[in-house]
């Protein structure tokens, strides 16, 4: 897996934003164009939407408290699609910005204007294929799971602390329709470590293994360390690497786009422990993994066994 990284993701200037270019100016990732993806917005979004994103970006406002434009913000998203799109072609990972999880069909939120993944998910899934989003973002990406609510084509598989913004991605949301069992929240209690975040992800492992993905999406989000501003968990690179590691031996497509994380050198590290992980190659980030308290262990195992009930209809954990 190869970084995909277009400069013009810097031009969606935010100022002291917490979303800012500082996330990734300097990082040293090797620069290329990428086309825009516009003409596949539509395949999520709706056009009144895009029109709204369009006119904003251009007079750089606000589209709401949280969610901040300039000028030269629109065309960073279209690339940010385009990027997400070839990493989806290639195995690649999008190193791009706005991101894209909040963003819902008809609505941005959370610092995000258009759905990168899920984009990529319904294209591939409208070409016949089975699509995992798996979504270790540390808050909820609550605009994926709304566009394949009800969609048992894509499963949205997502870990992340709960409660925190936005406020959804507790083990009893499954999907609704045809849907239900295709959403598979796992909830870290805030002050979780790399113990229970590893523990999350491969008790719910069978489910993913069990709808047999022809490709893996993944929301590439590492808000989730422990020095993150914006979230109360404690990860570390060690997890980021693990995941990447298990993820290469346990699927044999799969991409990335990135998400959140906002404290610049950790971002940076976190998501070469990430490609690391992926590409076979040992971890060196240093440093000692995290273990969580015990009331943790025992709210997180309450809600391990909530899930399993929520999903046994479906699925067997």
């Amino acid at each position: 897996m190869r970084p995909i990284f277009d400069p013009v993701c810097l031009q969606h200037d935010t100022g002291t934003h917490p979303e800012c270019a500082a996330r990734l100016a300097g990082a040293g990732f090797e620069e290329e164009t990428v086309p825009s993806g516009e003409e596949f917005l539509t395949l999520v979004h709706d056009p009144e939407h895009v029109e709204r994103v369009r006119e904003a970006c251009a007079r750089g406002v606000p589209l709401d408290p949280d969610t901040v434009t300039s000028p030269r913000s629109y065309e960073a998203a279209l690339r940010a699609v385009g990027a997400t799109l070839r990493a989806a072609g290639e195995g690649g990972f999008a190193i791009t910005r706005p991101p894209g999880h909040h963003a819902s069909a008809s609505r941005v939120s959370g610092f995000c204007l258009f759905n990168n993944i899920a984009i990529a998910a319904r294209k591939l899934a409208n070409e016949g294929k089975r699509v995992l989003i798996f979504d270790f973002d540390g808050h909820m990406g609550d605009g994926t799971a709304a566009i394949f609510d009800d969609d048992d084509q894509v499963l949205y598989w997502s870990i992340h602390q709960y409660p925190a913004f936005p406020g959804t991605g507790s083990e009893e949301q499954t999907g609704s329709g045809k849907g239900v069992g295709h959403t598979v929240n796992v909830p870290l209690p805030p002050g979780s470590g790399d113990d229970l975040f590893m523990e999350g992800i491969r008790h719910t492992l069978p489910v993913a293994r069990a709808f047999k993905p022809d490709v893996v999406a993944v929301s590439a989000g590492f808000d989730a360390h422990r020095l993150d501003p914006l979230l109360d968990l404690n990860v570390t690179e060690h997890s980021f690497h693990q995941v990447g590691r298990l993820l290469a031996d346990e699927f044999s497509e799969v991409f990335a786009t990135l998400e959140g994380g906002y404290e610049p050198r950790s971002l940076r590290s976190s998501v070469g422990a990430f490609l690391d992980g992926v590409n076979g190659r040992p971890f060196e980030s240093g440093g000692k993994s995290t273990v969580s308290d015990f009331k943790h262990h025992d709210e997180f195992g309450m809600r391990l066994c909530h899930l399993e009930e929520c999903l046994a209809p479906v699925w067997k954990l």
